[in-house]
């Protein structure tokens, strides 16, 4: 089938499709032995595709894995401002992976990681409302907390679907929450507290979709089991 360089570039783990659009303008990236061209699509299995005159080499075998992200790394391959990113802290595994959803600077936890491009779109797409759980530390006036944050509606006048909420523990002025979304809203649990009045102390991811941070050292990764890997297809067909 017939794809965009761009994308054929990056399936096989050459390059980010932005730096393979400068490879194309480069002339870098030649089909069939004549250089290529911005917009130009081709078939891996009917043109023969090469990047400095090697062939491009077969789609490699799908990888999944689980980061626990640590503060202060953002959730890009790469970053313009010389940020910390997590494609640093996974480039051992071997392969090119992409981030499945985001994490703020200052978010930590549960971060899904692939190649299978299938599988991110269904698990990014709207309409599956995946859920995402974390564990947030909190301060300010913590009392009916819980409540007053499932009962928000929409942020800045954008609805949002309510979240499930529960207090963990509670002291005078601080609180341990478990948050449950099923949207992926910029800074959605960050702008919630705000709207209430409390201050994030600490945002952990512990679970996504059917997998469970357990006790992954912060800033480690592990492959995902065929178990939980099955589990997850299995989720976004069913959705």
């Amino acid at each position: 089938m017939e794809e965009r360089l761009q994308k054929l570039l990056s399936a096989a783990g050459v390059c980010s499709r932005r730096a393979a659009e400068k490879y194309i303008e480069a002339g870098r990236v030649t089909v069939d032995g004549r250089p290529a061209e911005l917009g130009m699509r081709a078939d891996p299995e009917r043109n023969d595709i090469r990047v400095d005159g090697r062939p491009l080499s077969a789609r490699p075998a799908c990888v999944y894995l689980m980061l626990n992200k640590p503060r202060g790394y953002v959730t890009t391959l790469s970053d313009e401002q010389g940020r910390r990113t997590v494609a640093e802290l996974v480039a051992d595994c071997g392969t090119r992976v992409y981030p499945v959803g985001r994490l703020d600077l200052d978010s930590e936890g549960l971060l899904l990681m692939t190649n299978d491009g299938t599988l991110t779109q269904r698990l990014l797409h709207p309409s599956h409302e995946v859920s995402k759980r974390y564990r947030v530390d909190v301060a300010g006036p913590v009392e009916g907390a819980a409540e007053r944050l499932a009962a928000i509606r929409d942020l800045q006048g954008e609805p949002i679907c309510p979240a499930k909420v529960r207090c963990l523990w509670q002291g005078e002025r601080t609180a341990g929450l478990e948050i449950v979304i099923h949207e992926g809203k910029n800074r959605q649990i960050r702008r919630m507290c705000a709207r209430c009045d409390l201050k994030v102390k600490r945002l952990r991811r512990v679970g996504e979709h059917t997998l469970e941070l357990g006790d992954l050292p912060v800033g480690r990764w592990r492959y995902l089991t065929a178990e939980e890997v099955a589990a997850l297809q299995d989720d976004c067909a069913s959705r």
